[in-house]
């Protein structure tokens, strides 16, 4: 079955996603460089793409970046004058990521904070920068939460929140799970539920990155 879901994966990119050769060299580079391929699939990138274009986002907040690829989707969904600020704890990673980005040429459209998110993310909720549009949290799953808590703070009524790598193979369902990826994620899962100012659902995908999904929600106000 998984032979299947990657067909019809691949099928669909062929036909819908557009063959734009930089995020192949982004993947080849990225490989080179040895960083894992935890890259979102091009389907996957182009479904952020369409969320980030639907909301006319001009602000958006990655929380991990690895090789830059679904940073590259989000700055080309943007106008000339959007920004999208990615943290990434990986000073290396986050090297090539900066490397892939002035090759796509949207260097001036990206920012890369590098060090713990969390140590970023209290920073930026002191600063008087605007609030986000859109923030994709895609990082360690142990700190989903907290992740969400500093989210909340960087956000404002109409934000769209998206949780990266919720499924795992079906795995969020075990609640006697030792996995402190899967427990992050269902405690994660516990407080989008919890949040009064948040309406939120979860989608499950398969295709070439295997059995996963997303959650989004909304901020309500």
């Amino acid at each position: 079955m998984d032979n299947l879901f990657a067909a019809v994966d691949d099928y669909f990119i062929e036909k819908l996603v557009e063959n734009d050769p930089i995020f192949d060299q982004i993947l080849v580079n990225n490989q080179k460089h040895q960083l894992p391929p935890h890259d979102v699939s091009p389907s996957q990138g182009k479904f952020l793409y369409l969320l980030a274009k639907i909301k006319g986002a001009k602000r958006i907040l990655e929380i991990g970046t690895l090789g830059g690829y679904s940073t590259l989707w989000f700055a080309k969904a943007l106008d000339h004058d959007g920004k999208v600020v990615s943290l990434e704890f990986d000073k290396k990673h986050a090297e090539v990521a900066k490397e892939n980005l002035a090759l796509a040429g949207v260097a001036d459209k990206a920012t890369i904070l590098i060090g713990a998110a969390s140590d970023s993310l209290e920073k930026m909720v002191t600063s008087p920068e605007p609030a986000f549009d859109l923030i994709f949290i895609d990082a360690d799953k142990e700190n989903n939460s907290v992740y969400l808590k500093y989210a909340l703070q960087l956000a404002c009524p109409g934000t769209i929140i998206i949780g990266d790598n919720v499924v795992r193979d079906g795995a969020v369902i075990d609640p006697n799970s030792a996995d402190g990826r899967v427990i992050g994620v269902r405690s994660f899962v516990d407080d989008l539920s919890d949040c009064p100012t948040l309406t939120s659902t979860a989608i499950e995908t398969v295709g070439v990155k295997g059995y996963d999904g997303f959650t989004i929600s909304i901020v309500e106000k």
